[in-house]
């Protein structure tokens, strides 16, 4: 099991260091998108794709695992997956307010997976939809970061 940082010492990691996180990339059969309205910062207000953090000594795998169970509500195996590759996320500000900024380091990795929006968790993401590819790109409330995972 691995521990999580009080804020304090989050707060220096934050202010100091990249954090390595997954981005979920979910499409269904339609291909559509699913996206999910982020309550927390940074990236706050806006359409992102699940995912997030790798915790100190998780294995990939285990991350997934928990990432996929706490984002979508049930645990899938990382091989059950695509990997789309590493993409690298700057904000100007950070889950604790506006005075440093957040700097990612994002594993994506793609699903297709049929998923009920109104099972989904909602501790991250206040509102969920399925968005179709050419409106999500199009889209000024969808984060560039997430528009990034889904090229013409």
């Amino acid at each position: 099991m691995t521990a999580l940082l009080s804020a304090q010492d989050f707060t220096h990691v934050v202010r100091h260091a990249p954090l390595i996180s997954l981005d979920l990339v979910v499409t269904n059969s339609h291909g559509e998108a699913l996206l999910g309205q982020r309550l927390n910062r940074p990236a706050q207000g806006y359409w992102f794709v699940p995912g997030g953090r790798v915790r100190k000594d998780e294995r990939l795998a285990q991350a997934f695992l928990r990432l996929t169970q706490e984002e979508l509500g049930l645990a899938l195996p990382l091989n059950e997956a695509h990997c789309l590759g590493p993409y690298e996320h700057h904000y100007p500000d950070n889950v604790f307010g506006t005075d440093f900024s957040t700097h990612y380091v994002v594993l994506a990795y793609q699903l297709t997976l049929d998923l009920d929006l109104a099972a989904l968790p909602q501790a991250q993401h206040g509102a969920y939809r399925w968005w179709p590819l050419a409106e999500l790109r199009a889209a000024p409330d969808v984060h560039v970061h997430t528009q990034w995972y889904f090229p013409a």
